[in-house]
């Protein structure tokens, strides 16, 4: 036993010698890369899983302008619906409110001050002289003019606006565009080259009608910058614009007048 424990004790004692007198051996490092590649894959393989369920079996890249278009009608239809039932309970409402008046003495005075006040409003149509503005877009040109782009052959929201507020600096009583009254809460808005009012969707040519001195109305649409602009469009990229005096009819207003914000003038 003292023997094979002396040998084992000799023998390990040789072996530290050994590799005391050679050279250690340098530790080898795993490169970078070898680390990387694994967490790339995993990325790209929810990157490619992500994209599929997106897709939904569908490609990313199909034209989707049908879709859009029906998508469009489909809420026109919604909004044509909505406006004759609500034309409707409006009806029903002033019915039972007549009614009401015939036995009520505050509700037949409080409705008479609504009639009184109707046409100043702009509840009621209204018919004589006047002046009937029309703007169009420009014809669709095989070569632009030096210059040009598709942009300035089409009415934008600035100048249907321009003319709009020249008429009535030119002391319009009444005005309506596209046979769609115009009040003080009415905000036109171009998308593209139709126009936005009151939630409809007009396409050119753009009708607007106001009733007033038509030599008055013709010198104000004259006196506006904005106008004069838009002529000038007309003289370099056929655009369209026309002014005609005569008898016009201004339509009531029909929509909703609900109003979301309002204030007491001081």
């Amino acid at each position: 036993m003292e023997y094979t424990s002396g040998a084992a004790s000799w023998q390990k004692a040789l072996r530290r010698l050994v590799a005391g007198l050679l050279p250690r051996r340098p530790r080898q490092r795993r490169p970078g890369w070898s680390v990387g590649v694994p967490l790339i894959a995993l990325a790209a393989g929810l990157l490619f899983t992500t994209t599929a369920t997106t897709a939904g079996g569908t490609a990313l890249r199909e034209d989707r302008r049908p879709q859009l278009t029906e998508l469009i009608e489909d809420r026109r239809e919604q909004v044509a619906t909505n406006e004759e039932r609500a034309a409707a309970l409006r009806g029903e409402l002033e019915s039972r409110t007549a009614v009401l008046a015939n036995s009520d003495g505050p509700i037949r005075e409080q409705q008479q001050r609504a009639d009184d006040s109707r046409a100043a409003a702009g509840f009621t149509a209204l018919t004589g002289s006047g002046l009937t503005v029309e703007l169009n877009d420009a014809p669709q040109l095989s070569n632009l003019p030096e210059g040009a782009t598709n942009d300035d052959l089409v009415v934008h929201q600035g100048d249907v606006q321009a003319v709009v507020n020249a008429l009535w600096a030119g002391g319009a009583e009444a005005m309506s565009i596209m046979n769609v009254r115009v009040l003080a809460t009415s905000a036109v808005r171009c998308v593209g080259n139709t126009l936005l009012l009151h939630g409809r969707v007009y396409s050119p040519p753009f009708k607007i009608v106001a009733i007033g001195d038509p030599a008055a109305l013709r010198q104000a649409l004259a006196a506006s910058e904005g106008v004069r602009w838009f002529r000038d469009a007309v003289d370099n990229y056929q655009l369209g614009y026309s002014e005609t005096p005569g008898t016009v009819t201004v339509p009531a207003f029909e929509d909703s007048t609900t109003l979301r914000s309002a204030t007491v003038p001081q």
